[in-house]
Parts: structure tokens; C-alpha cells; sequence
């Protein structure tokens, strides 16, 4: 079972989401579960500086040596940034998924909704929910 750090929050879509109690921008990632599932990450595509997202919006993908997959906002907002890094070594995404492989950030507008506590998250990766 993956590492799931209790600071963030989830979506049933396997992304994470630092910041929500620090103010207007939060950072988002994919979780180590998903990259687990995923295996050798090659390609990262991101969201592009200043596009306005709706939650549950495809804003990029990841690209594995098994399978091609959607990111999606988990909250409404505008990017602000991207992590270049993770483009440029998309192995980041296994090696460091909670750290150096974060995918973007975005200004939220709105309330955040149906995101998942560590604990949701937790029993939906266990087949608890």
C-alpha cells in the first residue's frame, strides 16, 4: 500500500491537493497510489499558465509504459503555475509524486467540493468504500 500523507486531500480520481487551508492557491499532484497503477511514467502533459478550469475538468495527462490517463482539476480556478520539472522528468511522478512530481497549481474560485480526507482516501485505495 502506498504512502498517504494526512496534510492533503484527495479525489476519487487519484489526485492530491496541498494548500486548501493557506489561502487562494493550492498545488496539485497524482497520488503514489496512481502512479503505482500507472508504472513507468514517460510523458507528462500539462494545463497551460492562465487557463480557467472547472472542477472535473481534463487539464493534461500522464503517459506510462502501460496506459495513457486524464488529470483533472480537482478544484475550479486559474493555473498560476506548472511544475516544468515534472515535464521535463516525468519519472518525478514515481520517484517523488508528493514532492518534486506536483503537476500544477491553481487559484481557487468557489468552495472546493467532494474532496476526500486522508481516511476516505485511504479505504477508497483499500477497497473499503
Amino acid at each position: 500500500m502506498s504512502n498517504i500523507p494526512d496534510d492533503l486531500s484527495y479525489t476519487k480520481e487519484h489526485e492530491w491537493v496541498a494548500g486548501l487551508d493557506d489561502g487562494l492557491v493550492v498545488t496539485v499532484g497524482v497520488t503514489a497510489f496512481a502512479a503505482e497503477q500507472l508504472g513507468d511514467v514517460v510523458y507528462v502533459q500539462l494545463p497551460e499558465v492562465g487557463a480557467n478550469v472547472e472542477r472535473g475538468d481534463s487539464v493534461g495527462e500522464v503517459e506510462s509504459t502501460k496506459s495513457v490517463n486524464e488529470i483533472y482539476a480537482p478544484v475550479g480556478g486559474e493555473i498560476t503555475e506548472v511544475n516544468q520539472v515534472v515535464v521535463d522528468d516525468p519519472g518525478l511522478v514515481n520517484s517523488d509524486p508528493y514532492g518534486d512530481g506536483w503537476m500544477f497549481k491553481v487559484r481557487v474560485a468557489g468552495d472546493p467540493e467532494d474532496l476526500l480526507s486522508p481516511e476516505e482516501y485511504t479505504a477508497l485505495t483499500s477497497g473499503e468504500s
